[in-house]
């Protein structure tokens, strides 16, 4: 008996070390991953195109990207954090209009310019381009907010030809519109807050190529002209060319709209011109409850060719839920609709083609309350 007992104890030590010894290991790795996350270059994510998971949620209750940009942290400095992205840490920190308006003025490849809590009243605009490997980072809090003061006139935030820019976390307000991108490639505009806005909230337009709108929340816009109130809006109308694109097509292709917030706008929640090709609009969420009808009723609108809509959810459509429209021969083509959830309780369609020229509806959209159905097309297996 003692001998067994013996055994026994010998025994539980040596899976004990065993256990021990494993459960070091896997804490290597483990902490070798955690540092290769820590060090990954800020790059534009990209939109995965499976089937959703529910979304984990950050502070600012947006959905977690599965791929932040993210860049070695100082120990020294204070970071800037938005949701689920940590900044890096600031090169300066600014707290009011005049400081705000030298920093990006001034700005450099790599830079962090920090937003401390506060209002930064007037209208900002950056012109340097930062690199892919060293964008230019402009990171606050929701209680640093941008406020351009009237919805009659001017841009709250403008990148005007500044490629590699980030802009994380931070509220926009109070111009007539809210973020515009002009000629601008490899930016990122994540986490923000866009609100009471005269027009539309967001604009890619002028060449605006390879950019990712992610993670926002878009809400009360329109309160100048409701016609002009879009969320998201990607390149130029025709009757613009001529004005923004040296009367070419505004090809501002290949663009990422994905885990947004967008609600109370008054024109559609994505507006996507004629011009654009190849983008991706994913996982997004849209209230149109306050669409204001005419053209502006359906939560998005693809002018465009070959975009992929995948996995979003809209309610409350003033007519569809999805449309697509030819306003210039050769445009509004081959455009895939996937995976969707249309909530319309509207007396249209989840999926309205007009005409159908080669785009597609899966039947893995899943409608309802439409009064005309699914779409006005047979769906694709």
């Amino acid at each position: 008996m003692w001998v067994s007992g013996a055994a026994l104890v010998i025994a539980v030590v040596a899976l004990i070390v065993a256990l021990a010894s494993g459960g070091d290991d896997g804490a290597s790795r483990a902490g070798a991953a955690a540092d290769t996350v820590r060090s990954a270059s800020p790059s534009a994510p990209q939109a995965p195109d499976e089937e959703p998971t529910a979304p984990a949620t950050g502070p600012l209750g947006t959905p977690s990207p599965s791929q932040p940009p993210s860049s070695p942290q100082s120990t020294d400095s204070p970071s800037v954090s938005a949701g689920s992205v940590t900044c890096p840490a600031p090169t300066v920190m600014v707290n009011d209009a005049n400081s705000l308006d030298d920093a990006l003025g001034n700005a450099m490849p790599g830079d962090v310019i920090g937003l401390a809590d506060g209002t930064y009243k007037d209208k900002f605009t950056a012109e340097t381009s930062g690199t892919a490997d060293r964008p230019i980072w402009v990171c606050g809090g929701p209680g640093a907010v941008i406020d351009a003061g009237d919805v009659d006139g001017g841009y709250a935030f403008h990148l005007d030809g500044a490629s590699y820019w980030r802009l994380v976390g931070f509220t926009v307000r109070n111009g007539q519109k809210g973020v515009m991108a002009d000629h601008v490639e490899h930016a990122v505009i994540q986490g923000l807050t866009v609100e009471h806005i005269g027009d539309e909230a967001i604009h890619l337009r002028n060449f605006s190529s390879d950019n990712v709108v992610r993670d926002n929340t878009v809400r009360d816009t329109g309160l100048r002209k409701p016609k002009f109130g879009e969320g998201v809006y990607i390149g130029s109308a025709e009757s613009n060319w001529c004005t923004v694109s040296k009367c070419k097509p505004d090809n501002s292709d290949r663009n990422v709209v994905t885990g947004n917030h967008i609600s109370a706008t008054t024109a559609e929640s994505i507006d996507i011109k004629e011009g654009t090709t190849g983008g991706t609009v994913t996982r997004n969420t849209f209230d149109g409850a306050d669409l204001s009808g005419d053209h502006n009723d359906s939560w998005v609108d693809v002018k465009g060719n070959g975009w992929t809509i995948s996995f979003n959810t809209g309610s409350h459509a003033a007519a569809d839920g999805f449309q697509t429209h030819e306003i210039l021969k050769g445009w509004g083509r081959g455009n895939t609709f996937k995976g969707n959830v249309a909530h319309v309780d509207g007396p249209g369609y989840g999926f309205n083609l007009t005409p159908v020229n080669g785009n597609k509806v899966t039947c893995d959209n899943k409608v309802s309350g439409a009064g005309k159905g699914l779409t006005n097309t047979d769906c694709a297996h």
